[in-house]
């Protein structure tokens, strides 16, 4: 199933995508939900981010192209207030210098999730989707902490939807600015696979209906600059697609 959120008559709604068409639905859509019976087409439809969380938690140098190896996960948080959806615009702080994308599979959590183990992790994740970790490199060297590298407005953009029907640990993906592509990777060469992060955040943090964990992103990241157009797709997903604008 692909799950979607969408702007419908002015106002949020959930949908589940079918082919060409949106069913909207009404209920939890992470858990009893009906067809309204209402449908829209896919096409022009404004898709939003697939997610409300509580909170949103992501892992550093979760691939060994990417950093030194850690010997243990390593989660940090990003704000929700961050969250933009697909075609939304990445808006660059206009004091904040090199800002870079962070191509990665984020895993949304279906059910709450406390002091889980990594067996019972596909029992509380509902799905995943496409995210990019927008990052301000110089904010991220300097600061003590990574608040506003990670987490200045615009600067997690999540979607276009969530699938269902994906072994986690067999996700490739890449991601491209302006068309080329500038990441290319496979959840398999995590450091930490995405249950063993799930199971491990679950340990000390409770993991609500709607959370969100990115999950790593790989190789070297590319400088973003106003006018470029950066896409994150996942196989099996689809394509987030942002825009980066000046602020």
């Amino acid at each position: 199933m692909r799950l979607a959120r969408i702007e419908h008559d002015g106002n949020p709604a959930w949908a589940i995508v079918e082919g060409d068409e949106l069913a909207l639905i009404e209920g939890d859509p992470f858990g009893a939900h009906q067809a309204t019976g209402e449908r829209v087409p896919l096409d022009g439809a404004t898709l939003l981010c697939p997610a409300t969380p509580t909170k949103i938690v992501a892992m550093a140098v979760n691939y060994r192209s990417h950093g030194a190896p850690v010997a243990t996960p390593q989660p940090f948080l990003k704000t929700p207030s961050a969250l933009i959806g697909p075609g939304q615009s990445i808006v660059l702080p206009p004091d904040a210098g090199r800002v870079d994308e962070e191509g990665e599979v984020v895993a949304v959590i279906g059910r709450r999730a406390r002091g889980i183990t990594v067996e019972e992790v596909d029992a509380h994740v509902f799905g995943f989707t496409c995210g990019n970790d927008v990052s301000a490199r110089e904010w991220q060297q300097d600061d003590v902490q990574w608040w506003r590298a990670k987490s200045s407005d615009t600067f997690a953009a999540v979607g276009p939807w969530i699938e269902t029907d994906l072994d986690p640990e067999a996700i490739a993906f890449r991601a491209r600015v302006n068309g080329e592509i500038v990441q290319d990777a496979h959840t398999s060469q995590l450091v930490f696979g995405v249950r063993e992060c799930v199971a491990f955040i679950s340990q000390v943090m409770t993991l609500e209906p709607g959370d969100i964990v990115y999950t790593g992103t790989p190789g070297t990241t590319a400088q973003l600059s106003a006018g470029d157009v950066v896409e994150i797709e996942a196989e099996g997903i689809g394509v987030l697609r942002n825009p980066v604008v000046a602020g």
